[in-house]
């Protein structure tokens, strides 16, 4: 089987013999049913095969959906003129880079229909050019814009240009509500939403469908069509690995599925994580490794958040489905970005929790936090979690709470926000980094977490205070009654209590008991 990695052409795809996982009979419901759609997905996430398969079905390329649902459901196969913008293609570092993005296509688009001096802005040349395709074709014309939102994520940081790019944008997208008579179709993708609010406001008559349940499989691939298109794949992924086939399965849904777009539907697997596993034979982190997500990193330290609430957090549909609040909440980023997903919801109150989706994009983005929260050694040494794995494995508590204790000692410290925002965050990355390779679970009481560890030998109770003692964080693991549950557990079980000082900025006492 040939993989189309990295190839996000429908034609090329199509004629070359590449797998096509068929998803024309959503595209015959989207060109049937409506006008103007936009899409939010993930990087990596195949919204570019997506736009490139919409114009080659309105460029009436019959020949290369043969055997394909939409086959059976298109009649007419009419032939458009198409205009499809690419963002994803520039660097954005100036005001000019987006206008010189914009004026490239609509010269390429003006050399076909023609141009109009009196056109300055690239808004009203942008009107212009559409209304000429239409006359000069005689066919209402096609618009596609891959990841719209590039040049405003670039600039994340940076207020006055992002200013600029909103204003730009709006005002080139407001063009499409003005040539309504010689549009056919438009579909916009990216990887967020900036809301009503902002770029979209003067084009209200786009139908998002990134939370829709009609649409959650439009691009990612599902477990159906993972188990009925790619099964003799995952058969020979298994036995390079010297597993069973149901073991494979299973490694494949913990470490790429995961994916919801709301409540309820099926999970969907990361596409670029996924085929190259297939096609290499090799478990790694393919979609982590292309990116790393520095601007969201910005939206947590920027807003002071406290990171053990990203799973804890209730948040409404409105909320998830627009980037516009980032500024005072970094979920929706995350989310719409494909670091978080859906994971459950609270129907009374009609709210949303989220989780990492998969094992993949938890244990990448718990690593890239590391440098961004934990404390800087003076003396320039690495930050190592083995040697802290091998204690808890051995049972040495006493080693770990020293090495613990000393990581955090003399430290240099880069708060966001509060010092105790700042341990809290420390330690939500220290525990979470630690869970990669032993079981650690994480309960939030009273504001003060507490954290459980275990592993096959040994059972440890961690209670955090700040700016108390690690007396009276024992004596909360006594009254909250932590180790009852574990009363009939052969396995050692220690008790930790440990205080944190804001004031010294470091570990100041821990006690065990066993």
């Amino acid at each position: 089987m040939k993989y189309p990695i990295g190839i996000q052409n429908f034609e090329e795809i199509r004629t070359k013999g590449f797998a096509y996982v068929d998803k024309t009979r959503l595209l015959y419901k989207l060109v049937d049913e409506g006008k103007y759609y936009f899409l939010s997905r993930p990087r990596r996430f195949g919204k570019s095969l997506l736009l490139s398969t919409i114009e080659s079905f309105f460029q009436g390329r019959k020949d290369l959906f043969e055997g394909l649902a939409i086959e059976k459901l298109e009649n007419k196969w009419e032939s458009h003129p198409i205009m499809h913008l690419d963002l994803n293609t520039e660097r954005y570092d100036t005001k000019e880079a987006l206008d010189n993005r914009l004026s490239l296509a609509l010269s390429g688009w003006e050399e076909l229909y023609g141009g109009n001096h009196n056109e300055k802005s690239l808004s009203s040349r942008f009107e212009g050019v559409i209304a000429r395709a239409a006359k000069h074709t005689g066919r209402q014309v096609v618009i596609l814009v891959d990841e719209y939102d590039k040049p405003m994520l670039q600039a994340i940081g940076n207020e006055a240009l992002q200013a600029e790019y909103r204003a730009t944008l709006k005002a080139f997208y407001g063009a499409l509500k003005s040539c309504d008579r010689h549009i056919r179709f438009a579909f916009l993708t990216g990887v967020t939403k900036f809301g009503k609010v902002s770029v979209f406001s003067d084009l209200n008559n786009l139908f998002d469908i990134s939370f829709d349940k009609r649409y959650v499989s439009i691009c990612g691939i599902t477990e159906s069509e993972l188990r009925t298109q790619f099964d003799a794949s995952v058969e020979t992924l298994a036995k390079a690995n010297g597993m069973s086939k149901g073991e494979c399965y299973a490694r494949l849904k913990h470490d790429f599925d995961g994916y919801h777009f709301e409540w309820n539907t099926e999970g969907i697997y990361n596409p670029f994580s996924l085929l190259n596993t297939l096609s290499s034979c090799q478990f790694r982190d393919y979609w982590f490794e292309t990116g790393t997500p520095s601007f969201l990193v910005h939206q947590l330290q920027k807003t002071n958040y406290r990171l053990e609430e990203m799973t804890e957090e209730p948040l409404t549909a409105d909320t998830l489905n627009s980037i516009d609040i980032m500024d005072e909440n970094p979920l929706p980023l995350l989310y719409q970005s494909g670091y978080l997903t859906i994971k459950d919801y609270d129907p009374e109150f009609k709210t949303f929790l989220l989780d990492f989706p998969n094992r993949e994009v938890r244990d990448g983005f718990i690593k890239y936090l590391v440098p961004f929260y934990m404390p800087k050694k003076n003396d320039k040494s690495t930050f190592d979690i083995s040697n802290f794995v091998r204690e808890v494995r051995s049972g040495d508590a006493e080693g770990f709470m020293r090495r613990l204790e000393a990581f955090f000692a003399n430290g240099d410290y880069a708060l966001m926000g509060d010092r105790e925002l700042y341990f809290h965050n420390a330690m939500y990355v220290f525990f979470t980094l630690l869970g990669l390779y032993v079981e650690v679970e994480r309960h939030t009481t009273n504001g003060r977490m507490d954290i459980l560890v275990q592993t096959k030998d040994f059972i440890y109770i961690f209670e955090l205070k700040i700016d108390k003692s690690a007396d009276i964080a024992l004596q909360q693991i006594e009254e909250k009654g932590y180790a009852r549950p574990f009363a009939s557990d052969p396995r050692k079980l220690f008790k930790i209590g440990v205080n944190f000082s804001t004031e010294k900025r470091c570990i100041d006492g821990w006690k065990i008991e066993e």
